[in-house]
């Protein structure tokens, strides 16, 4: 897995994606702060956490579009399934890749909460509160995204799915308050999202949420390692 990781990581910033998705997270990153944050002088940074919930979304797919594709397209995906690394370890090694430079991306914000902590005395729990949200939402569509790109060989199309999926989630927000049906209105509200980062912007860490992004990372890492076990035997 470690080898996997190493490769993918180098991958990343060999090619520009790894330092056009980091800078441009530090782009917006750096945008909200001035805009929330230096000029609307305050230290709450929920303007900032809130905002960047989409700008992950529609991020994400692009990191991600790559991971499983480009190797079906190159056919280097025989070689890793012929090799002496189990499917889990193959689809780990690409996804902790993935995890990885996303956290440098999302570290932006930690640089932002340093650059505040200069002029006034900023609420750390809160913050880290809501850098804990952001993260696990991350690693939540990576998992989703890294599954979608396991499906196609075509970089494009994966991160269009990945762009569908993102819209689908933000859909599932506008759907629940026009839903009469109690039952159907309770599941769009459960599986939203927004709703399950909400808290975290607010300085609340629920357990329930974090299982909820946990849980659901699994689940698509499982589907992952799946398409990979049905590939090798097709």
């Amino acid at each position: 897995m470690l080898a996997i990781l190493d490769r993918e990581i180098k991958a990343y910033f060999q090619s520009p994606l790894g330092y056009v998705f980091v800078g441009v997270m530090f782009l917006f990153t750096g945008y909200f702060f001035f805009a929330y944050n230096l000029y609307g002088n305050t230290t709450d940074m929920r303007g900032i956490f809130s905002t960047l919930f989409t700008v992950v979304l529609f991020l994400i797919p692009i990191l991600t579009m790559r991971l499983m594709s480009e190797d079906k397209k190159l056919k280097t995906d025989q070689l890793l399934l012929t090799a002496p690394v189990s499917r889990a370890s193959l689809v780990l090694g690409k996804y902790l890749s993935a995890v990885c430079v996303y956290l440098l991306s999302i570290m932006s914000t930690m640089v932002a909460a340093v650059v505040i902590s200069r002029l006034a005395e900023p609420e750390w729990p809160v913050i880290f509160s809501h850098f804990i949200g952001l993260f696990l939402l991350g690693i939540t569509l990576i998992a989703i995204c890294l599954f979608l790109s396991s499906l196609t060989e075509s970089q494009v199309i994966a991160a269009i799915c990945g762009f569908a999926a993102s819209f689908f989630l933000m859909l599932i927000d506008t759907l629940s308050p026009v839903i009469s049906l109690p039952f159907v209105k309770k599941i769009l509200e459960g599986l939203s999202f927004q709703n399950r980062y909400t808290s975290f912007t607010l300085g609340i860490l629920n357990v329930t949420d974090i299982i909820f992004f946990l849980s659901i990372t699994f689940l698509f890492l499982c589907l992952a390692v799946g398409a990979l076990e049905k590939r090798r035997w097709s």
